[in-house]
Protein backbone atom coordinates (compact mmCIF):
# COMPACT_ATOMS: atom_id res chain seq x y z
CA UNK A 1 0.00 0.00 0.00
CA UNK A 2 1.34 3.48 -0.54
CA UNK A 3 1.82 6.32 2.20
CA UNK A 4 -2.10 7.93 1.09
CA UNK A 5 -3.52 3.88 0.86
CA UNK A 6 -3.55 3.50 -2.57
CA UNK A 7 -2.95 0.08 -3.70
CA UNK A 8 0.32 -0.64 -5.36
CA UNK A 9 -1.40 -3.39 -7.46
CA UNK A 10 -1.47 -2.62 -10.94
CA UNK A 11 -1.94 -4.65 -14.34
CA UNK A 12 -0.87 -2.68 -17.62
CA UNK A 13 -1.93 -4.38 -20.11
CA UNK A 14 -1.61 -3.89 -24.12
CA UNK A 15 1.62 -2.07 -23.45
CA UNK A 16 4.11 -1.34 -25.70
CA UNK A 17 7.44 -1.87 -23.90
CA UNK A 18 10.57 -0.25 -23.84
CA UNK A 19 12.78 -2.17 -21.42
CA UNK A 20 15.27 0.81 -20.86
CA UNK A 21 17.98 -2.05 -21.75
CA UNK A 22 17.93 -1.25 -25.14
CA UNK A 23 16.79 -3.80 -26.51
CA UNK A 24 13.41 -3.74 -29.47
CA UNK A 25 9.98 -2.70 -28.05
CA UNK A 26 7.47 -5.21 -27.25
CA UNK A 27 4.17 -5.74 -26.72
CA UNK A 28 2.94 -7.42 -23.58
CA UNK A 29 1.86 -6.62 -19.55
CA UNK A 30 3.39 -5.62 -16.48
CA UNK A 31 2.56 -6.81 -13.25
CA UNK A 32 3.16 -4.62 -9.97
CA UNK A 33 2.59 -6.11 -6.62
CA UNK A 34 4.28 -4.00 -2.86
CA UNK A 35 6.33 -1.01 -5.27
CA UNK A 36 7.94 -4.23 -7.81
CA UNK A 37 7.41 -5.47 -10.78
CA UNK A 38 6.31 -8.95 -10.22
CA UNK A 39 5.66 -9.90 -14.29
CA UNK A 40 6.54 -8.77 -17.47
CA UNK A 41 5.52 -9.78 -20.99
CA UNK A 42 2.69 -12.75 -20.52
CA UNK A 43 1.21 -12.28 -16.94
CA UNK A 44 -0.03 -15.59 -15.33
CA UNK A 45 -3.48 -15.66 -13.77
CA UNK A 46 -3.18 -15.20 -10.38
CA UNK A 47 -0.05 -13.15 -10.37
CA UNK A 48 -2.24 -10.64 -8.60
CA UNK A 49 -4.50 -10.33 -6.04
CA UNK A 50 -8.34 -9.77 -6.77
CA UNK A 51 -9.16 -5.99 -7.19
CA UNK A 52 -6.01 -5.21 -9.01
CA UNK A 53 -6.06 -2.05 -10.81
CA UNK A 54 -6.39 -2.53 -14.65
CA UNK A 55 -4.93 -0.02 -16.84
CA UNK A 56 -5.48 -0.25 -20.40
CA UNK A 57 -1.70 1.11 -22.07
CA UNK A 58 -2.90 0.58 -25.90
CA UNK A 59 -1.34 2.60 -28.19
CA UNK A 60 0.70 4.41 -25.31
CA UNK A 61 4.86 3.10 -24.75
CA UNK A 62 5.62 1.86 -20.80
CA UNK A 63 9.49 2.87 -19.75
CA UNK A 64 11.06 2.29 -16.71
CA UNK A 65 10.71 6.23 -14.89
CA UNK A 66 13.49 8.70 -16.14
CA UNK A 67 16.33 9.66 -14.04
CA UNK A 68 17.74 13.43 -13.67
CA UNK A 69 21.20 13.44 -12.44
CA UNK A 70 21.90 16.92 -11.91
CA UNK A 71 19.67 18.61 -10.28
CA UNK A 72 19.27 21.67 -7.33
CA UNK A 73 16.00 20.18 -5.23
CA UNK A 74 17.39 20.16 -2.34
CA UNK A 75 15.70 23.54 -1.28
CA UNK A 76 12.37 23.08 -3.01
CA UNK A 77 12.33 19.40 -1.61
CA UNK A 78 11.59 21.33 1.76
CA UNK A 79 8.66 22.40 0.60
CA UNK A 80 7.45 20.22 -2.68
CA UNK A 81 7.78 16.81 -2.12
CA UNK A 82 7.06 16.46 -5.63
CA UNK A 83 10.11 18.31 -7.39
CA UNK A 84 7.45 19.50 -9.50
CA UNK A 85 7.53 19.82 -12.53
CA UNK A 86 9.51 16.71 -12.90
CA UNK A 87 7.21 13.93 -12.28
CA UNK A 88 5.29 15.14 -15.36
CA UNK A 89 7.70 14.96 -17.53
CA UNK A 90 8.21 10.96 -16.78
CA UNK A 91 11.52 11.60 -13.95
CA UNK A 92 10.48 9.41 -10.96
CA UNK A 93 14.07 9.57 -9.84
CA UNK A 94 16.16 13.05 -9.16
CA UNK A 95 19.88 13.45 -8.19
CA UNK A 96 20.51 16.53 -5.90
CA UNK A 97 23.18 18.13 -4.12
CA UNK A 98 25.32 18.96 -7.53
CA UNK A 99 28.01 21.61 -7.63
CA UNK A 100 29.46 21.14 -4.63
CA UNK A 101 26.45 22.46 -2.62
CA UNK A 102 24.06 20.49 -0.37
CA UNK A 103 21.84 21.38 2.65
CA UNK A 104 24.16 19.26 4.92
CA UNK A 105 25.92 19.11 6.98
CA UNK A 106 26.12 22.59 8.18
CA UNK A 107 25.90 24.27 11.48
CA UNK A 108 24.09 27.25 12.44
CA UNK A 109 26.21 29.62 12.21
CA UNK A 110 27.01 28.82 8.45
CA UNK A 111 23.25 28.54 7.65
CA UNK A 112 23.55 31.80 6.25
CA UNK A 113 26.95 31.38 3.98
CA UNK A 114 25.47 28.00 2.28
CA UNK A 115 22.02 29.84 1.24
CA UNK A 116 24.67 32.77 -0.10
CA UNK A 117 26.15 30.28 -2.15
CA UNK A 118 23.28 28.59 -3.25
CA UNK A 119 21.84 32.30 -4.47
CA UNK A 120 24.91 33.11 -6.00
CA UNK A 121 25.29 29.77 -7.76
CA UNK A 122 21.69 28.81 -8.56
CA UNK A 123 19.99 31.71 -8.44
CA UNK A 124 18.03 30.64 -5.56
CA UNK A 125 16.33 33.47 -3.48
CA UNK A 126 17.62 34.11 0.10
CA UNK A 127 14.08 34.96 1.09
CA UNK A 128 13.13 31.89 -0.41
CA UNK A 129 15.30 30.20 2.02
CA UNK A 130 14.15 32.20 4.93
CA UNK A 131 10.36 31.19 4.34
CA UNK A 132 10.71 27.95 3.15
CA UNK A 133 13.64 25.86 4.55
CA UNK A 134 13.10 25.54 7.79
CA UNK A 135 16.88 24.17 8.85
CA UNK A 136 16.02 21.67 11.13
CA UNK A 137 18.52 19.40 10.88
CA UNK A 138 22.21 19.90 11.16
CA UNK A 139 23.70 16.41 9.79
CA UNK A 140 23.12 14.84 6.41
CA UNK A 141 21.60 12.24 8.01
CA UNK A 142 19.21 14.28 9.91
CA UNK A 143 18.47 16.12 6.90
CA UNK A 144 17.50 12.74 4.88
CA UNK A 145 15.51 11.89 7.70
CA UNK A 146 13.37 15.32 7.01
CA UNK A 147 13.11 14.78 3.29
CA UNK A 148 11.92 11.44 3.62
CA UNK A 149 8.24 12.06 5.30
CA UNK A 150 5.80 12.33 2.25
CA UNK A 151 8.10 11.94 -0.75
CA UNK A 152 6.05 11.59 -3.93
CA UNK A 153 9.38 11.17 -6.81
CA UNK A 154 12.30 9.30 -5.44
CA UNK A 155 15.78 11.54 -4.29
CA UNK A 156 18.98 10.32 -4.35
CA UNK A 157 21.43 13.36 -2.85
CA UNK A 158 25.38 13.93 -3.06
CA UNK A 159 26.95 15.94 0.12
CA UNK A 160 28.07 19.36 -1.30
CA UNK A 161 32.24 19.53 -0.84
CA UNK A 162 31.70 23.01 0.09
CA UNK A 163 29.24 22.36 2.85
CA UNK A 164 31.35 19.35 4.21
CA UNK A 165 34.77 21.94 4.40
CA UNK A 166 32.70 24.66 5.96
CA UNK A 167 31.29 22.13 8.54
CA UNK A 168 34.56 20.87 9.59
CA UNK A 169 36.54 23.83 8.80
CA UNK A 170 34.92 26.73 9.67
CA UNK A 171 36.08 29.49 7.94
CA UNK A 172 39.03 28.20 6.84
CA UNK A 173 37.41 26.29 4.19
CA UNK A 174 37.25 29.42 2.02
CA UNK A 175 41.35 30.20 2.84
CA UNK A 176 43.52 27.28 2.67
CA UNK A 177 43.97 23.37 2.10
CA UNK A 178 43.05 20.93 4.50
CA UNK A 179 45.15 19.47 7.26
CA UNK A 180 45.34 15.46 6.98
CA UNK A 181 43.47 15.52 10.70
CA UNK A 182 40.85 17.90 8.74
CA UNK A 183 40.47 15.52 6.30
CA UNK A 184 39.93 12.36 8.06
CA UNK A 185 37.22 14.36 9.70
CA UNK A 186 35.52 15.14 6.36
CA UNK A 187 35.40 11.73 6.06
CA UNK A 188 33.89 10.40 8.67
CA UNK A 189 31.47 12.64 7.75
CA UNK A 190 31.11 11.71 4.47
CA UNK A 191 31.12 7.96 5.55
CA UNK A 192 27.83 8.65 7.91
CA UNK A 193 26.10 10.68 4.95
CA UNK A 194 26.91 7.51 2.38
CA UNK A 195 25.74 5.00 5.12
CA UNK A 196 22.77 7.05 5.68
CA UNK A 197 21.83 6.89 2.07
CA UNK A 198 24.08 9.52 -0.09
CA UNK A 199 24.97 8.94 -2.90
CA UNK A 200 28.00 10.60 -3.21
CA UNK A 201 30.11 13.75 -3.41
CA UNK A 202 29.85 17.34 -5.58
CA UNK A 203 32.82 19.50 -5.70
CA UNK A 204 33.52 22.44 -8.05
CA UNK A 205 36.57 24.03 -9.52
CA UNK A 206 34.66 27.29 -10.74
CA UNK A 207 32.10 28.49 -8.25
CA UNK A 208 32.57 31.52 -6.79
CA UNK A 209 30.09 32.63 -3.74
CA UNK A 210 28.31 36.09 -2.89
CA UNK A 211 31.22 37.83 -2.19
CA UNK A 212 32.87 36.82 -5.17
CA UNK A 213 35.28 34.62 -2.89
CA UNK A 214 35.98 30.57 -4.14
CA UNK A 215 33.49 28.27 -3.12
CA UNK A 216 35.00 26.32 -0.31
CA UNK A 217 35.52 22.75 -2.60
CA UNK A 218 37.86 24.78 -4.53
CA UNK A 219 40.71 25.05 -2.21
CA UNK A 220 40.88 21.02 -1.64
CA UNK A 221 43.98 19.59 -3.46
CA UNK A 222 43.81 16.70 -5.32
CA UNK A 223 44.90 14.76 -2.24
CA UNK A 224 41.81 15.66 -0.11
CA UNK A 225 39.36 14.52 -2.95
CA UNK A 226 41.44 11.40 -3.12
CA UNK A 227 40.99 10.44 0.36
CA UNK A 228 37.43 11.42 0.82
CA UNK A 229 36.71 9.06 -2.96
CA UNK A 230 38.33 6.38 -0.34
CA UNK A 231 36.34 6.83 2.45
CA UNK A 232 32.98 6.57 0.16
CA UNK A 233 34.56 3.26 -1.53
CA UNK A 234 35.45 2.07 1.79
CA UNK A 235 31.96 2.08 2.47
CA UNK A 236 30.94 0.85 -0.72
CA UNK A 237 29.30 3.41 -2.54
CA UNK A 238 30.01 6.71 -3.95
CA UNK A 239 30.45 8.76 -7.47
CA UNK A 240 32.40 12.18 -7.11
CA UNK A 241 30.90 15.07 -9.68
CA UNK A 242 32.50 18.38 -10.72
CA UNK A 243 32.11 21.52 -12.25
CA UNK A 244 35.02 22.50 -14.49
CA UNK A 245 36.14 25.44 -15.61
CA UNK A 246 34.00 25.35 -18.79
CA UNK A 247 34.63 28.98 -20.13
CA UNK A 248 38.34 28.37 -20.41
CA UNK A 249 39.28 25.23 -22.84
CA UNK A 250 42.73 24.56 -21.79
CA UNK A 251 41.53 24.63 -18.28
CA UNK A 252 38.21 22.38 -18.39
CA UNK A 253 40.83 20.18 -20.18
CA UNK A 254 42.72 19.67 -17.12
CA UNK A 255 40.06 19.00 -14.89
CA UNK A 256 39.02 16.14 -16.66
CA UNK A 257 42.48 14.75 -16.38
CA UNK A 258 42.72 15.60 -13.31
CA UNK A 259 39.32 13.96 -12.22
CA UNK A 260 40.38 10.98 -14.43
CA UNK A 261 43.52 10.73 -11.94
CA UNK A 262 40.95 10.91 -9.02
CA UNK A 263 38.77 7.69 -10.55
CA UNK A 264 41.57 5.98 -11.24
CA UNK A 265 43.02 6.66 -7.74
CA UNK A 266 39.92 5.88 -6.37
CA UNK A 267 37.96 3.19 -7.88
CA UNK A 268 35.03 5.65 -8.44
CA UNK A 269 32.74 6.73 -11.04
CA UNK A 270 33.36 10.44 -11.88
CA UNK A 271 31.61 12.95 -14.02
CA UNK A 272 32.15 16.32 -15.51
CA UNK A 273 29.21 18.74 -16.16
CA UNK A 274 28.68 20.68 -18.20
CA UNK A 275 29.61 19.42 -21.82
CA UNK A 276 28.40 21.89 -24.18
CA UNK A 277 28.61 22.41 -27.95
CA UNK A 278 30.15 25.60 -29.14
CA UNK A 279 30.55 26.95 -32.78
CA UNK A 280 33.39 29.23 -31.21
CA UNK A 281 35.82 26.10 -30.35
CA UNK A 282 36.44 22.88 -30.16
CA UNK A 283 36.21 22.37 -26.47
CA UNK A 284 33.33 20.14 -26.66
CA UNK A 285 35.05 17.74 -29.45
CA UNK A 286 38.27 18.14 -27.62
CA UNK A 287 36.54 17.27 -24.53
CA UNK A 288 35.01 13.83 -26.10
CA UNK A 289 38.94 12.60 -27.25
CA UNK A 290 39.94 13.30 -24.01
CA UNK A 291 36.94 11.42 -22.01
CA UNK A 292 37.41 8.46 -24.25
CA UNK A 293 41.33 8.34 -23.94
CA UNK A 294 41.52 8.77 -20.33
CA UNK A 295 38.07 5.88 -19.82
CA UNK A 296 40.86 3.75 -22.29
CA UNK A 297 43.52 3.94 -19.52
CA UNK A 298 41.75 2.49 -16.48
CA UNK A 299 39.79 5.71 -15.43
CA UNK A 300 35.95 6.20 -15.20
CA UNK A 301 35.26 9.54 -16.27
CA UNK A 302 32.08 10.82 -17.80
CA UNK A 303 30.63 13.99 -18.78
CA UNK A 304 26.96 15.39 -18.66
CA UNK A 305 25.00 17.00 -21.39
CA UNK A 306 21.80 18.49 -21.80
CA UNK A 307 19.69 17.94 -24.88
CA UNK A 308 18.22 21.37 -24.65
CA UNK A 309 19.74 24.56 -26.38
CA UNK A 310 21.17 26.92 -23.88
CA UNK A 311 18.47 29.25 -23.43
CA UNK A 312 18.41 31.85 -20.58
CA UNK A 313 15.51 34.76 -19.77
CA UNK A 314 17.43 37.28 -17.08
CA UNK A 315 15.72 39.89 -15.07
CA UNK A 316 17.33 42.64 -13.40
CA UNK A 317 15.07 42.51 -10.56
CA UNK A 318 16.28 38.78 -10.03
CA UNK A 319 19.64 37.42 -9.53
CA UNK A 320 21.49 35.68 -12.33
CA UNK A 321 24.32 33.60 -12.73
CA UNK A 322 25.78 34.85 -16.19
CA UNK A 323 25.71 38.62 -14.93
CA UNK A 324 26.46 37.93 -11.41
CA UNK A 325 29.92 36.89 -12.05
CA UNK A 326 30.63 39.87 -13.53
CA UNK A 327 32.34 42.54 -10.71
CA UNK A 328 30.62 45.42 -11.85
CA UNK A 329 27.02 43.72 -12.14
CA UNK A 330 27.32 41.81 -9.05
CA UNK A 331 28.15 44.85 -7.17
CA UNK A 332 24.76 46.12 -8.51
CA UNK A 333 22.51 43.48 -8.28
CA UNK A 334 23.43 42.97 -4.90
CA UNK A 335 21.98 46.46 -3.78
CA UNK A 336 17.89 46.39 -2.78
CA UNK A 337 15.86 47.17 -5.94
CA UNK A 338 15.38 50.92 -5.79
CA UNK A 339 18.89 51.27 -4.79
CA UNK A 340 19.87 48.82 -7.76
CA UNK A 341 17.48 50.69 -10.25
CA UNK A 342 19.61 54.24 -9.35
CA UNK A 343 22.84 52.04 -10.08
CA UNK A 344 22.28 50.86 -13.42
CA UNK A 345 21.08 54.13 -14.22
CA UNK A 346 24.31 55.94 -12.75
CA UNK A 347 26.49 57.48 -16.22
CA UNK A 348 29.89 56.86 -13.29
CA UNK A 349 28.94 52.99 -13.55
CA UNK A 350 27.74 52.38 -17.21
CA UNK A 351 31.92 52.30 -18.60
CA UNK A 352 32.15 49.30 -15.94
CA UNK A 353 28.77 47.72 -16.85
CA UNK A 354 29.24 47.93 -20.55
CA UNK A 355 33.08 46.94 -20.53
CA UNK A 356 32.50 43.76 -18.41
CA UNK A 357 29.50 43.34 -20.33
CA UNK A 358 31.69 41.98 -23.82
CA UNK A 359 32.83 39.31 -21.23
CA UNK A 360 29.92 37.40 -21.98
CA UNK A 361 30.15 36.84 -25.65
CA UNK A 362 32.02 33.76 -25.02
CA UNK A 363 33.81 33.75 -28.57
CA UNK A 364 29.99 33.18 -29.80
CA UNK A 365 29.75 35.12 -33.25
CA UNK A 366 27.49 37.90 -33.50
CA UNK A 367 26.54 37.35 -29.60
CA UNK A 368 25.02 40.49 -29.68
CA UNK A 369 22.02 38.74 -31.59
CA UNK A 370 21.21 36.11 -29.13
CA UNK A 371 19.75 39.00 -27.00
CA UNK A 372 15.53 39.83 -27.80
CA UNK A 373 13.30 41.96 -25.35
CA UNK A 374 11.09 39.37 -23.79
CA UNK A 375 8.17 40.50 -21.86
CA UNK A 376 7.94 44.19 -20.75
CA UNK A 377 6.16 45.28 -18.07
CA UNK A 378 5.00 49.04 -19.59
CA UNK A 379 2.36 49.20 -22.37
CA UNK A 380 3.87 51.80 -24.12
CA UNK A 381 7.10 49.40 -24.54
CA UNK A 382 4.79 46.65 -26.33
CA UNK A 383 6.66 47.44 -29.39
CA UNK A 384 9.99 46.12 -27.89
CA UNK A 385 9.24 42.50 -27.72
CA UNK A 386 10.82 40.11 -29.56
CA UNK A 387 13.21 42.66 -31.22
CA UNK A 388 17.09 41.93 -30.79
CA UNK A 389 18.63 44.29 -28.37
CA UNK A 390 21.58 44.93 -30.63
CA UNK A 391 18.76 46.64 -33.37
CA UNK A 392 17.61 48.19 -30.89
CA UNK A 393 20.64 49.93 -29.93
CA UNK A 394 21.60 50.75 -33.28
CA UNK A 395 18.39 52.71 -33.71
CA UNK A 396 19.41 54.54 -30.38
CA UNK A 397 22.89 54.96 -31.45
CA UNK A 398 24.49 52.74 -28.34
CA UNK A 399 26.26 49.89 -27.09
CA UNK A 400 24.11 47.05 -26.51
CA UNK A 401 24.35 46.83 -22.73
CA UNK A 402 23.00 50.71 -22.41
CA UNK A 403 19.86 49.53 -24.40
CA UNK A 404 19.78 46.85 -22.11
CA UNK A 405 20.07 48.91 -19.07
CA UNK A 406 17.63 52.15 -20.45
CA UNK A 407 14.85 49.62 -20.95
CA UNK A 408 15.26 48.07 -17.41
CA UNK A 409 15.93 50.83 -16.31
CA UNK A 410 12.83 52.34 -17.45
CA UNK A 411 10.34 49.34 -16.24
CA UNK A 412 11.83 49.49 -13.19
CA UNK A 413 14.00 46.45 -13.23
CA UNK A 414 11.25 44.13 -14.98
CA UNK A 415 11.59 44.21 -18.52
CA UNK A 416 12.72 40.38 -19.48
CA UNK A 417 15.20 39.82 -21.68
CA UNK A 418 16.01 36.06 -23.15
CA UNK A 419 19.41 34.91 -24.34
CA UNK A 420 18.18 32.35 -26.65
CA UNK A 421 20.13 29.84 -29.39
CA UNK A 422 23.97 30.63 -28.59
CA UNK A 423 24.98 27.55 -26.97
CA UNK A 424 24.81 23.55 -28.06
CA UNK A 425 22.57 24.56 -30.49
CA UNK A 426 23.54 22.75 -33.95
CA UNK A 427 21.83 19.66 -34.38
CA UNK A 428 24.73 17.41 -35.69
CA UNK A 429 27.61 18.86 -33.00
CA UNK A 430 24.84 18.41 -30.13
CA UNK A 431 23.73 14.81 -31.49
CA UNK A 432 27.57 13.66 -31.67
CA UNK A 433 27.82 14.80 -27.65
CA UNK A 434 24.66 13.16 -26.81
CA UNK A 435 25.63 10.04 -28.48
CA UNK A 436 28.93 9.86 -27.17
CA UNK A 437 29.47 6.75 -24.69
CA UNK A 438 31.51 8.80 -22.44
CA UNK A 439 28.24 11.19 -22.00
CA UNK A 440 25.79 11.17 -19.99
CA UNK A 441 22.14 12.95 -20.48
CA UNK A 442 22.04 15.23 -17.45
CA UNK A 443 23.02 18.95 -16.72
CA UNK A 444 19.14 19.58 -16.51
CA UNK A 445 20.16 21.99 -13.31
CA UNK A 446 16.16 21.83 -12.58
CA UNK A 447 15.67 23.19 -9.50
CA UNK A 448 17.88 26.17 -10.21
CA UNK A 449 18.22 29.47 -11.98
CA UNK A 450 14.07 29.02 -11.82
CA UNK A 451 13.84 32.61 -12.55
CA UNK A 452 15.46 32.58 -16.14
CA UNK A 453 15.25 28.94 -17.26
CA UNK A 454 13.02 25.73 -16.68
CA UNK A 455 15.26 22.88 -16.55
CA UNK A 456 12.90 20.05 -15.60
CA UNK A 457 11.79 19.01 -19.62
CA UNK A 458 14.95 17.69 -20.67
CA UNK A 459 13.43 14.19 -20.89
CA UNK A 460 10.39 14.79 -22.87
CA UNK A 461 11.78 17.02 -25.42
CA UNK A 462 15.05 14.67 -25.97
CA UNK A 463 12.21 11.96 -26.79
CA UNK A 464 10.50 14.86 -28.99
CA UNK A 465 13.47 16.55 -30.38
CA UNK A 466 16.14 13.81 -30.80
CA UNK A 467 13.80 10.94 -31.61
CA UNK A 468 10.10 11.67 -32.93
CA UNK A 469 12.08 15.49 -35.09
CA UNK A 470 15.56 14.52 -35.79
CA UNK A 471 15.09 10.81 -35.49
CA UNK A 472 18.59 10.61 -33.91
CA UNK A 473 18.08 8.35 -31.63
CA UNK A 474 15.90 5.21 -31.41
CA UNK A 475 13.15 5.49 -28.50
CA UNK A 476 14.55 2.29 -27.40
CA UNK A 477 18.09 4.01 -27.04
CA UNK A 478 17.17 7.32 -26.31
CA UNK A 479 14.99 5.55 -23.06
CA UNK A 480 17.96 3.71 -21.78
CA UNK A 481 20.26 6.50 -22.24
CA UNK A 482 17.25 8.51 -19.36
CA UNK A 483 16.95 5.39 -17.01
CA UNK A 484 19.69 1.71 -16.70
CA UNK A 485 22.56 3.67 -18.08
CA UNK A 486 22.19 6.26 -15.58
CA UNK A 487 21.08 4.09 -12.79
CA UNK A 488 24.18 1.85 -13.33
CA UNK A 489 26.73 4.87 -13.58
CA UNK A 490 25.03 6.85 -10.45
CA UNK A 491 24.92 3.57 -8.60
CA UNK A 492 20.98 3.78 -8.38
CA UNK A 493 20.13 0.18 -7.40
CA UNK A 494 16.94 -1.53 -8.59
CA UNK A 495 16.05 0.94 -10.84
CA UNK A 496 16.22 1.90 -14.68
CA UNK A 497 14.98 -1.75 -15.81
CA UNK A 498 11.30 -3.25 -16.58
CA UNK A 499 12.25 -6.59 -15.29
CA UNK A 500 10.70 -9.05 -12.56
CA UNK A 501 12.36 -7.56 -9.08
CA UNK A 502 12.60 -4.07 -10.46
CA UNK A 503 11.32 -1.23 -8.83
CA UNK A 504 8.00 -0.40 -10.40
CA UNK A 505 8.96 3.15 -11.80
CA UNK A 506 7.62 3.81 -14.98
CA UNK A 507 6.10 6.02 -17.08
CA UNK A 508 3.11 5.75 -19.74
CA UNK A 509 3.37 8.12 -22.84
CA UNK A 510 2.24 8.35 -26.29
CA UNK A 511 5.70 8.73 -28.76
CA UNK A 512 3.62 10.74 -31.45
CA UNK A 513 2.77 13.82 -29.12
CA UNK A 514 5.53 13.69 -26.03
CA UNK A 515 6.87 17.43 -25.07
CA UNK A 516 8.25 19.77 -22.65
CA UNK A 517 5.47 23.03 -23.02
CA UNK A 518 6.32 26.00 -23.35
CA UNK A 519 7.87 27.56 -20.62
CA UNK A 520 5.31 29.17 -18.18
CA UNK A 521 6.34 31.95 -15.66
CA UNK A 522 4.63 31.89 -12.05
CA UNK A 523 4.73 33.17 -8.62
CA UNK A 524 4.36 29.66 -6.46
CA UNK A 525 7.66 30.00 -4.42
CA UNK A 526 7.98 30.77 -0.76
CA UNK A 527 9.22 34.18 -0.40
CA UNK A 528 7.01 35.38 -3.13
CA UNK A 529 9.54 34.38 -5.64
CA UNK A 530 8.88 33.45 -9.30
CA UNK A 531 10.36 30.49 -11.30
CA UNK A 532 9.73 29.33 -14.98
CA UNK A 533 8.02 25.91 -15.34
CA UNK A 534 7.25 23.68 -18.07
CA UNK A 535 4.25 21.30 -18.53
CA UNK A 536 4.26 17.72 -20.07
CA UNK A 537 2.47 17.24 -22.86
CA UNK A 538 1.69 13.23 -24.11
CA UNK A 539 2.69 11.82 -20.61
CA UNK A 540 -0.60 9.82 -19.19
CA UNK A 541 0.46 8.57 -16.37
CA UNK A 542 3.61 8.50 -13.99
CA UNK A 543 4.41 5.53 -11.45
CA UNK A 544 6.72 6.11 -8.42
CA UNK A 545 6.80 2.60 -6.50
CA UNK A 546 3.80 1.33 -7.49
CA UNK A 547 1.18 3.82 -7.17
CA UNK A 548 0.00 6.55 -10.01
CA UNK A 549 1.92 9.63 -9.15
CA UNK A 550 0.93 11.77 -12.41
CA UNK A 551 -2.60 10.71 -14.22
CA UNK A 552 -4.83 12.53 -16.79
CA UNK A 553 -2.71 16.07 -16.13
CA UNK A 554 -2.99 16.17 -12.71
CA UNK A 555 -1.17 14.55 -9.22
CA UNK A 556 -2.82 11.97 -7.48
CA UNK A 557 -1.78 12.83 -4.14
CA UNK A 558 0.01 9.26 -3.96
CA UNK A 559 3.42 9.77 -1.60
CA UNK A 560 5.50 7.01 -1.98
CA UNK A 561 9.09 8.26 -3.12
CA UNK A 562 12.24 6.54 -1.40
CA UNK A 563 15.83 8.02 -0.45
CA UNK A 564 17.77 6.07 -2.81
Amino acid sequence: MAANGTSTSLLIRNAKIVDGTGAPARDGSIAVRDGKIVAVGDVPPGTLPAGTREIDARGQVVAPGFIDVHTHFDPQICWDRLATPCIEHGVTTILMGNCSLSLAPVKKEDQRALAGMFKQIEDIPLATFAEGVPWTWETYPEYLDFIRKDLGINVAGLVGHSALRSYVMGAAAQERAATPEEIERMGRVLQDAIRAGAAGLSTSYVDMDENMKPVPSRFATRDEIVALGRAMKAVGRGIIQTVPVFFDPPQQLENIKEMAEISRQTGLMCSVAPIVHSAANTLWSDSLKLLAEENASGARVYGQSMPRTFDINIRLAETSFLLMALPAWNECMRLPLAERVQAFADPKRREDLRNQFMMLRFGIPKFDDVFTVGRVARPDNKALEGRKLAQIATERGCEVADAMLDIAVSENLETEFSLTNFLHVDPQGVTAILSDPNIHIGASDAGAHISQFCGAGDTSYLLARWVRDLKAFTLERAVQRLTSELADAFGIEGRGRIAAGQAADLVIFDPNTIDRGSEDFVRDVPGNANRYVRHATGIDKVVVNGAVVWEDGTYTGARTGLVV
